[in-house]
């Protein structure tokens, strides 16, 4: 990863503003920028060519190890009065030291603390989303963790296809599931993983619960790993027993959405233009009310980044994005569907990261 060239993004924006430095306390943000993968860090970005990542002892080999293009600093005692003691030593100028922080991110508890700490003259700014906007365009190496994440996770729908079964609990099949993704060698789960059937079906989040799987029913199969630090995501939906055409026509009508929108999607087209071609189709099925939240969302190091693909938003595609595509139906009480796929922004459309199909399946209930 060329995380010089990254942090000199950040320096080019602190060029076009006042603050003398960035400090960045969101763990993601941290490990796109120096390589981190521990639990408790700082990363300090001055506008003059210098970074400094500040941790306690318990990461201090690990920060050795990992943390590139800035410099390690272990904390004897709490990271946030490290950091105080640090840019209190460093030479201010005559107006003063203005340090930009993660406004999404940093708590109020460690920004009263550090306020506290810091010597006069130096002032807390908020600075918004500075670096999940670099994080929306996947660099070439970055794609390839993706490509394999999402190659990863899709082999899991074949074990889910094995055990769906009428009696089988949904919490069994999220288990073997996972089972697989660890054998597989996933890191972990990109998110708990959801197994929905019958009614529950209808709830766009319904993870898995100890409800035994019936027939007459769609169970939404939604799940994901993390691998090399990467997220994968995907959605896929299975009819359990004898087939209702009504169902087959649900499912039909949320398959031509997805389509839809998954061919909206190429450089210089609004998020919001992707969102519509899923909802327009809905529309014309009869079916946009029970379509109850947004089309999809960014994947990268973090399960939902930007941008947001949905009504409203403003954002440009641009190559190397990675977004979900994902509308679903919903009939309260009944049940739902929803598919998704993983697609990469490319020069010139969209490459399709999810490699299942997406044909209707339906589950025999003996």
């Amino acid at each position: 990863m060329n995380f010089h060239a990254r942090q000199d993004k950040l320096r080019e924006y602190l060029a076009t503003t006042r603050f003398d430095a960035l400090l960045i306390s969101h763990l993601p943000n941290i490990r796109y920028l120096c390589g981190f993968t521990g639990n408790a860090g700082f990363l300090l970005i001055e506008d003059s060519g210098s970074s400094v990542f500040f941790t306690d002892a318990r990461y201090d080999e690990q920060a050795h190890e990992e943390v590139k293009t800035a410099k390690v600093v272990i904390a004897r005692e709490a990271v946030v009065k490290s950091v105080a003691g640090w840019l209190g030593k460093r030479r201010r100028r005559a107006r003063g030291w203005d340090i930009a922080v993660e406004a999404e991110h940093f708590t109020l508890a460690d920004k009263e603390r550090l306020n506290d700490l810091l010597p006069g003259g130096t002032r807390l700014k908020s600075a918004l989303g500075r670096v999940e906007k670099l994080r929306m365009i996947k660099d070439e190496e970055e794609l390839e963790r993706i490509r394999a994440a999402v190659k990863l996770g899709a082999s899991l729908f074949n074990r889910t296809l094995e055990v769906v079964r009428p009696g089988v609990k949904e919490v069994e099949v999220a288990a073997e599931m996972e089972l697989a993704a660890r054998k597989a060698g996933a890191d972990e789960m990109s998110f708990p993983t959801i197994i929905a059937s019958g009614p529950r079906s209808a709830l766009p989040h319904g993870r898995a619960s100890d409800q035994p799987i019936k027939p007459g029913g769609f169970v939404v199969c939604d799940f994901g790993v993390i691998l090399a630090g990467y997220c994968s995501d995907q959605t896929r939906t299975v009819w359990v027993g004898a087939v209702q055409k009504e169902a087959q026509q649900v499912y039909e009508a949320v398959r031509e959405a997805q389509q839809a929108a998954t061919d909206a999607v190429r450089p210089g087209v609004r998020v919001s233009e992707v969102d519509h071609a899923a909802r327009k189709v809905l529309i014309e099925r009869g079916l946009a009310r029970y379509f109850t939240h947004s089309t999809g969302h960014g994947v990268g190091l973090e399960i939902h980044e930007a941008p947001r693909v949905a009504k409203g938003q403003k954002e440009i595609l641009q190559p190397g994005m990675v977004i979900t595509i994902e509308p679903g139906v919903y009939f309260p009480g009944k049940w739902g569907v929803r598919i998704e796929d993983m697609v990469a922004v490319t020069e010139g459309g969209c490459e399709v990261l999810t490699p299942t199909g997406k044909d209707f399946l339906a589950v025999s209930s003996s």
